[in-house]
């Protein structure tokens, strides 16, 4: 297993003359269960795995797990469906009490045909308003993102650095679809000590011409580039993510939803 940990001169060096981000998968993570302090758990994988955290890490964390230590999970067999989940159940041939489930999460429908899309509490406009049976033991359990993806970013960011000593940035990623696109990515939907958007309104690009309309949702893209590693079956929930200078930020990633006044779809 690669050591992660650096001497400061050489690490200095390395990121003045030939940065470079580089991507760690995070092994021997446990299931996680309601309750746990997955902390905990991120930090004896690490040790386990001679893995050490600097400052100015990023770890990107599937919301999975989050969802499970923080008890967001619904067993089927305790829902009673509405009569508007079972229409829609019927149509979709789902079943109904996963339907009551997600309509229990949306803000509102966005489509019900062909497939379920809703807006969740959150401002995310997603497939089943991110209600998940996938990685969940048990065919009558799901899962429901976390009430506060962001405060839940925030306090695994302060839990890491009470137990390391570094100050290690967090986002909390979810696999979403996009509109006119093909194929699912990572997206951030938590984030804490990184800045989930860089605006270059007003810079130039390399021929000196004037950026206008230009803003980076970088905390979308490490949480793509982490989801190369994490995979769907392989059991890799935690990505390292070293060398991507950033400055620590408090921006929260809902910051990313665009909102509803400069929405030109809604």
């Amino acid at each position: 297993m690669t050591k992660l940990s650096h001497s400061r001169s050489s690490a200095k060096k390395s990121f003045a003359t030939n940065p470079e981000v580089r991507l760690f998968r995070l092994p021997g993570m446990p299931e996680i269960h309601g309750g746990d302090d997955f902390s905990e758990q991120i930090t004896i994988a690490a040790r386990k795995a001679r893995m050490r955290f600097e400052n100015g890490d990023v770890l990107v964390v599937a919301q999975k797990i989050v969802s499970k230590a923080e008890g967001a999970v619904v067993h089927l067999k305790s829902i009673v469906p509405s009569p508007e989940a079972q229409a829609i159940a019927e149509r979709q041939k789902k079943d109904p009490r996963l339907v009551e489930v997600i309509l229990n999460e949306s803000k509102r429908l966005v489509r019900t045909n062909p497939v379920l899309i809703a807006e969740t509490r959150h401002g995310y406009v997603c497939a089943n308003a991110g209600v998940d049976h996938s990685n969940v033991p048990g065919d009558d359990i799901v899962t429901l993102l976390p009430r506060d993806p962001d405060q839940s970013a925030r306090n695994l960011a302060a839990a890491l650095r009470k137990r390391t000593g570094k100050r290690v940035a967090v986002i909390i990623s979810d696999t979403f679809g996009r509109p006119w696109r093909l194929g699912l990515t990572n997206v951030a939907i938590g984030a804490s000590g990184v800045p989930v958007l860089q605006d270059l309104r007003g810079t130039r690009d390399r021929d000196g011409k004037p950026l206008a309309a230009t803003i980076l949702a970088v905390a979308d893209e490490l949480a793509a580039a982490a989801g190369l590693l994490m995979g769907k079956s392989e059991g890799f929930p935690v990505i390292l993510i070293r060398g991507y200078r950033h400055k620590p930020s408090a921006e929260p990633a809902s910051r990313i939803i665009r909102p509803a006044a400069e929405d030109l779809f809604r």
